[in-house]
């Protein structure tokens, strides 16, 4: 019997997919490298919100596998961005402007995130996503997960869940942390980034 030698269009579609894969393999490598230095942050530095007592036998945060497919990058900013008051952990407010949204779908969804820039250094160029899910409570902290992305002139981002984090709050009770509002509040399993600390 005579062997078929791939096609043309074989040969392309396989090439493609290992450059896929490739890409695949670079954007976990690059998520994975930013762990370790997340974890040697949190184990030796003095500025870790972990108490020093549990810095000894701190083995690293646990996480949800890198996925590039939770990533998003149309963001709409909003003509006038109207200040809010965000209540935090410990019941005070601080004060934020709603800078703009991401919309994006996630598992068949059409979901929409809103943007932050402090109100009270507006000429900072950080801009704050607060966010809950299906996993709050249960896989991550309970309370909620960050995302902080850097302002651009033009309309070029990228917001990676691979990048959530947890607030301090979830490690030691001596930090007051802003509380993901009712309108980030996501109806589905946001399975990238940080899970509970314990």
């Amino acid at each position: 019997m005579r062997n078929q030698s791939p096609t043309k269009i074989e040969q392309a579609c396989r090439r493609a997919s290992e450059g896929q894969l490739r890409m695949k393999t670079q954007f976990e490598q690059e998520v994975l490298s930013l762990r370790v230095d997340k974890d040697s942050f949190l184990k030796n530095d003095i500025d870790s919100p972990i108490p020093p007592n549990e810095r000894a036998n701190f083995k690293g945060l646990n996480y949800f596998p890198p996925d590039p497919g939770y990533r998003a990058s149309k963001l709409e900013r909003f003509d006038t961005p109207k200040p809010v008051m965000m209540v935090t952990s410990t019941g005070t407010r601080q004060a934020y402007l709603r800078y703009g949204a991401f919309t994006f779908r996630i598992q068949g969804r059409s979901l929409k995130l809103v943007v932050y820039k402090s109100a009270e250094d507006p000429y900072a160029r950080s801009l704050f996503i607060p966010f809950s899910d299906q996993t709050s409570g249960r896989e991550t902290y309970a309370a909620g997960r960050y995302l902080d992305i850097e302002e651009q002139d033009g309309n070029d981002y990228e917001l990676d869940f691979n990048m959530a984090y947890n607030p301090y709050c979830a490690y030691s009770e001596h930090y007051t942390c802003p509380i993901p509002p009712a309108e980030n509040r996501l109806p589905v399993k946001i399975l990238a980034g940080e899970k509970n600390y314990k």
